[in-house]
């Protein structure tokens, strides 16, 4: 069949796109995250099979290679499959990866949006993100890179340049070093 990925959004099923809820009704397996509302595995049917590859920082978790691999396996078995990531597979959720290496194997895929952090949570909290007058554009950037090397500072000043608001991924370990470089 094919390998749905797809996205959680940033809340619990009410959340959650109709599609993607319809997907998670049909499907066989389910490769999640560790960033999803817990309930929707309930919206699996009963029999699903479920594969945890949440990773956390600082903590032992599955390798992305390991997860691709996981997805190309799956998506041999004929079974229908839901790659779940919180937010949106691809808005720092390394979608685009697996789209890749799904594609490289002869795998079909599907994409499911969801409703990323930086738009649900701001909105949930009654803030937009945009707002004429105030908040021109919106920037999505991650606080960390792949290497786990330092920030690049260049990067980090251009972005404090920039009007608008800022949405800072995964930057919570690193954001005493990144917070004055958009201060400058």
């Amino acid at each position: 069949m094919t390998v749905h990925l797809v996205g959680a959004g940033c809340g619990g099923p009410l959340w959650l796109v109709l599609r993607a809820r319809e997907l998670l009704q049909d499907a066989a397996h389910v490769v999640y995250d560790s960033l999803i509302h817990p309930d929707l595995l309930q919206l699996a049917p009963e029999g699903c099979e479920f594969h945890p590859v949440g990773k956390r920082k600082g903590r032992p978790s599955h390798n992305q290679g390991d997860v691709n691999e996981l997805l190309v396996r799956l998506g041999r078995s004929g079974d229908n499959v839901v790659r779940l990531k919180g937010g949106d597979p691809f808005v720092f959720g390394r979608g685009g990866e697996e789209a890749i290496a799904l594609s490289e194997a002869g795998i079909p895929w599907t994409y499911t949006p969801g409703i990323t952090a930086a738009i649900g949570g701001l909105g949930a909290a009654g803030i937009p993100p945009t707002h004429r007058g105030v908040a021109d554009s919106i920037t999505l950037v991650t606080g960390h890179s792949a290497g786990g090397e330092s920030p690049n500072a260049e990067l980090w000043r251009s972005i404090g340049s920039l009007g608008g608001t800022k949405a800072v991924y995964m930057g919570a370990s690193s954001w005493g070093e990144l917070h004055p470089l958009l201060r400058q």
